[in-house]
């Protein structure tokens, strides 16, 4: 497990080094100064899973909105199903949310029925932060051509292995939402989603998201 830290206030990674003496070589910790969003983490934690020579790589909420259970599940779709990118969807049968008020239910499945729209990408829930990725997927992504950090970075990923040919599989789960905390929604993320999903259809037009740099 690798957590990354952007210098968050609240002891996150002192608590990690804490315990990494408990969990050697399981528990990993990178930390990075300042937020510098949501995308560039993940895409920061894939460089080192991929130089690290880690064959399935997972992203996961850490607040327990994801349930570490259904871990298996999402690489038994990777490695026995044939799935490339395997996804745990709110919105195929057999998957739902829990504890969630109407206007996040309203925001999220209206923001997953137009990103399906404009984009024809086959996936129900392009906004899921429960993910298996194996190796080949994040090696082809050029990830310099990623350009959200926020909300829309989901989105503009999944559509990235979808446009190279990868099979996504999505995979049904519940998400609980956090007990403790508040959520970071606001006018900006929707926004960023709203206006996010045009710019990644148009610039698909354009530019390809393979990358450039031939993996051994």
């Amino acid at each position: 497990m690798l957590v990354i830290d952007d210098g968050s206030p609240d002891g996150t990674a002192a608590i990690v080094r804490s315990m990494m003496a408990v969990y050697p070589d399981q528990l990993f910790l990178e930390e990075r100064k300042g937020k510098l969003g949501l995308g560039t983490a993940y895409i920061h934690g894939f460089k080192w899973s991929l130089a690290k020579g880690y064959q399935y790589i997972f992203e996961m909420d850490a607040d327990f909105s994801h349930n570490p259970a259904d871990l298996e599940r999402l690489y038994h779709a990777c490695k026995e199903e044939g799935a490339d990118v395997a996804v745990g969807s709110r919105y195929v049968p057999g998957g739902k949310t829990e504890n969630w008020p109407w206007d996040r239910q309203l925001y999220s499945r209206g923001g997953a029925l137009y990103t399906k729209i404009l984009t024809w990408m086959p996936v129900n829930d392009p906004t899921a932060g429960f993910l298996c990725y194996s190796r080949k997927v994040l090696e082809a992504i050029n990830f310099d051509m990623i350009q959200f950090v926020g909300y829309a970075f989901q989105i503009e990923m999944k559509f990235a292995a979808w446009k190279l040919g990868f099979k996504i599989k999505e995979v049904p789960i519940t998400f609980i939402d956090r007990k403790i905390g508040v959520s970071k929604m606001s006018k900006g993320i929707i926004k960023e989603g709203v206006l996010g999903v045009l710019q990644i259809q148009w610039k698909s037009l354009f530019q390809n998201y393979r990358n450039k740099v031939k993996n051994s």
